[in-house]
């Protein structure tokens, strides 16, 4: 390390003492001496002097050009360019489409997971497979996928109103932007006060020093969607409870069986994977989830 370190401050001192002589060079060349009208001599047929001032013809205006017009002597500025926010017949410009739905990527994310089913549905087949013993099987991807698309199939009808409410009158021209958020987000504000329990409103309400709303109506989305969340997370709690049960209790027969047979060194997940495994697609587990988790939102 000392030597790399010993190596660099000779580079860089090497490079600086080059760069100072590359500087001294440079400012040491002279240019040549001008020509003062005293050292020019005339020859023998000119006639003038050189005292003489040289003639220089008028600059003369190029063809086509149009004079400038008496008594303006400052060029008008080009006019302003003017964002247009509407486009034709009320609708929005189109620029303005292309931000809201780049926008609406943006934020696409952050809505699915607080404001639909994906969070309970990824929650409990994240449960179901650990209870498995699976710890990379399904993957990730394969899980989340799988989350996604039943959310787009649960939430099909909040989202078709909220196209029809909202989306589609803006575009139309008929709602403004705040009357077309207001409409189109009605669809999805009942569906979270249909599946969110009054404790997690209360709990919100009372951890932000709100005064509890007069009816689940009167709920700003603002303690909705974390109300929301928690009612999720309880509820895809209870289901994964529910779910390991049974594969605790085979892991419990197993180490009983292998600690009664005096089988210390084999561990007890080897034996009892199987077995999950077996009963697990013997019922059917798969649908069972899938049809709990569905019927849930119904």
């Amino acid at each position: 390390m000392t030597r790399l370190l010993l190596r660099l401050a000779v580079i860089c001192g090497t490079v600086l003492v080059a760069t100072a002589v590359w500087a001294s060079a440079a400012t040491a060349v002279t240019t040549p001496d001008a020509v003062t009208p005293d050292a020019v001599t005339p020859g023998a047929g000119d006639s003038r002097s050189i005292s003489d001032p040289v003639a220089v013809a008028p600059p003369t205006a190029p063809t086509g050009a149009t004079p400038p017009s008496p008594g303006t002597g400052v060029e008008t500025a080009p006019p302003a360019v003017r964002f247009e926010v509407n486009g034709p017949n009320g609708t929005p410009a189109s620029a303005i489409v292309v931000i809201l739905a780049v926008t609406a990527i943006s934020v696409a994310p952050a809505l699915l997971l607080m404001t639909t089913s994906f969070t309970k549905i990824v929650v409990v087949l994240s449960l179901t497979r650990n209870a498995l013993g699976l710890q990379s099987t399904p993957p990730s991807q394969v899980i989340t996928g799988l989350a996604l698309f039943l959310t787009l199939f649960v939430m099909g009808p909040v989202i078709t109103q909220v196209n029809d409410l909202g989306v589609q009158p803006y575009l139309a021209g008929t709602l403004s932007l705040s009357d077309a958020f207001n409409a189109g987000v009605a669809p999805l504000r009942d569906f979270m006060l249909a599946h969110t329990r009054g404790e997690e409103l209360a709990l919100i309400s009372k951890a932000a020093d709100l005064p509890l709303p007069a009816s689940r109506d009167a709920v700003p989305l603002t303690t909705l969607i974390p109300a929301f969340v928690l009612s999720e997370l309880r509820s895809a709690f209870i289901i994964g409870f529910v779910v390991f049960l049974p594969f605790v209790i085979i892991d419990l027969v197993v180490s009983s069986a292998l600690m009664s047979m005096g089988i210390m060194m084999l561990p007890p997940v080897v034996v009892s994977l199987p077995f999950k495994l077996l009963l697990f697609v013997m019922v059917d587990g798969w649908g069972l989830i899938i049809t709990a988790l569905v019927g849930s939102y119904r």
